[in-house]
């Protein structure tokens, strides 16, 4: 079945400019376009679309405004255009918590390498959010959206203890882990905010964050978890020394590895222009790194995204002993990362994200 498409941008030649992109694939059908959020919210109660794209700066009404009553009045799966700029990555944060599934640069020399890779990662991204089933919400909630459900991953399922309260008061250390990493791709942002908010000051372990996102968008998004976070949320320096209760968000257009031993490790962030590593950063690449550094002492969570990258990662952290976990189908905006480590056996838990900080907290010893 064709997936049908609104594309909404006050200029008239991106307008034409992505809806040949997404016609010329056989899946997507461009069935309107706006100028304006206005016209947009209109447009969306008439054509009922699969999938939109928008634009953040419009007249009449912003993309941000837009999303957020488009998310309250007809939800529908949004995929956003940025700016790779500050106040860009700044926007682009609040369409995401206003609602919005995914972000893309408005400049496509800046999504890939070349134009034929840029236009399929456009289809691509449309095409994988097209279908998600959103919630009605209303313009102060922040939930992200969840998938429709779907056969289950064959790892173990939380249950009712899982979701049981957790005070964050009473900490007895579990001594088996020496750090928390988490990978995420696509709904990463809001995942990642979701989880990180309910940690409490004194969480006991250094945290690594990696992201998938441009290297405009990562000080922005480091400074706005901080600003909502107990714990402190940096985006990491190299030669970082990993303290426990700080969050280290991997740069991005970079590579983020460990080096040290348990008690003094530092962050190296190096430059990487392999034609071997599609992502930078690589959860691959990071975990991978801690596997070497911690062993059998890591705890390591896959969150919603495209692909399947931190899959060997995890494998190496596994098989030093440390414990693996992965996001539920359900829960993810796209089930592709965590799928990769769930249906290969990696994970030993499949998570929902509501339940995920209870489970991350109870595993480290709070009561």
């Amino acid at each position: 079945m064709t997936i049908r498409v609104l594309v909404v941008d006050d200029s008239s030649f991106f307008r034409r400019r992505v809806s040949e992109i997404l016609n010329a694939s056989a899946e997507l059908d461009v069935v309107g376009t706006a100028e304006d959020g206005e016209a947009a919210i209109e447009q969306t109660k008439k054509l009922k679309p699969d999938v939109i794209t928008m634009d953040i700066e419009m007249p009449v009404l912003d993309g941000i405004s837009a999303v957020r009553r488009i998310m309250a009045e007809c939800p529908t799966p949004i995929l956003m255009f940025s700016s790779l700029t500050h106040d860009g990555a700044k926007a682009t944060l609040d369409a995401l918590e206003a609602g919005a599934l995914d972000f893309l640069p408005k400049k496509f020399e800046d999504i890939a390498r070349n134009r034929e890779d840029a236009v399929n990662v456009l289809q691509q991204r449309v095409i994988s959010i097209a279908r998600k089933s959103v919630p009605r919400r209303s313009v102060t909630r922040t939930e992200p959206a969840a998938t429709r459900p779907s056969p289950a991953a064959p790892v173990r399922r939380t249950s009712s203890a899982d979701s049981a309260p957790v005070s964050g008061t009473n900490l007895q250390v579990n001594s088996q882990y020496k750090v928390l990493a988490i990978g995420t791709s696509t709904g990463g942002p809001v995942a990642l905010q979701t989880i990180l908010t309910q940690l409490p000051a004194n969480f006991p372990y250094p945290i690594v964050l990696v992201q998938h996102m441009p290297a405009a968008f990562t000080k922005a998004f480091a400074q706005r978890l901080n600003g909502l976070c107990k714990i402190e949320v940096r985006e990491a320096s190299d030669g970082d020394v990993l303290k426990a209760g700080v969050a280290y968000l991997a740069p991005g257009g970079m590579q983020m590895l460990a080096d040290g031993r348990p008690g003094n490790v530092r962050l190296r962030i190096k430059a990487d222009e392999s034609e071997r590593i599609t992502y930078r950063p690589s959860v691959d690449l990071t975990f991978a790194s801690l596997s070497k550094v911690y062993g059998n002492s890591a705890l390591a969570v896959i969150l919603t995204g495209m692909g399947a990258d931190g899959r060997e990662g995890a494998r190496l952290l596994k098989a030093q002993g440390s414990k693996i976990w992965a996001q539920d189908q359900e829960s993810c905006v796209v089930y592709g990362m965590p799928q990769a480590v769930a249906s290969t056996g990696i994970a030993e838990k499949s998570i929902a994200l509501n339940n995920m900080a209870r489970s991350i907290m109870r595993e480290v010893g709070y009561q």
